[in-house]
């Protein structure tokens, strides 16, 4: 289990005025998680802070080895206003993949979840009371040695970032009938 250092701003941003017009990506919360990890310590300093930008070195690994993974996920409202996530287990499983995948530490699944829910339970006023609307939540993880060559990073940044967000379609969700052929293909088939 974490033990999760909160840090609130004391300058807080002003809150979406209208739901409908959230988009995507564009305006975020007030504060992100942050880990860090170091070989030979592992993952330690877990933090919520107010959201701000990462002072990089222009020769970080991550800019020129591309060592980073990230997530996506939602959170919810539900009509009598309390707040759902959609299966961050089923994220955290799919984020110890990818960073086994390119040689990153492992974040263990209760760890991720428990990163998660601590943030979106700080950020719980930027949950969208609009049909279709959610907190969308980014974890992601990043190399952040400093020199050239390619190499498995030595130390690592895993931060959480959210951002409210509008329904995906704006004009909802309008099914398309499909037909699937099942026996003749035009592509090679997978492995």
């Amino acid at each position: 289990m974490l033990d999760i250092k909160i840090t609130r701003t004391t300058s807080p941003k002003e809150k979406p005025q209208d739901e409908t017009k959230l988009g995507f990506g564009k305006k975020f919360t007030d504060h992100m998680f942050v880990m860090d990890y170091t070989e030979g310590e592992g993952w330690h300093d877990a933090r919520i802070v107010p959201y701000a930008p990462f002072p990089l070195d222009p020769a970080t690994v991550v800019f020129h080895y591309a060592q980073e993974i990230f997530e996506g996920m939602k959170a919810y409202r539900t009509a009598d206003d309390t707040i759902q996530l959609f299966r961050p287990d089923c994220n955290a499983k799919r984020f110890q993949d990818s960073a086994d995948r390119l040689c990153i530490p492992k974040i263990p699944e209760e760890d991720f979840v428990q990163a998660v829910e601590a943030l979106v339970d700080v950020e719980r006023d930027w949950v969208p009371h609009t049909d279709g609307a959610s907190l969308y939540i980014r974890p992601f993880i990043f190399a952040n040695d400093v020199g050239l060559g390619v190499h498995a990073s030595k130390h690592y940044i895993f931060c959480i970032i959210c951002a409210p967000s509008g329904a995906y379609y704006a004009e909802g969700i309008n099914p398309v009938r499909i037909y699937v052929e099942d026996e003749y293909i035009r592509a090679a088939p997978g492995l």
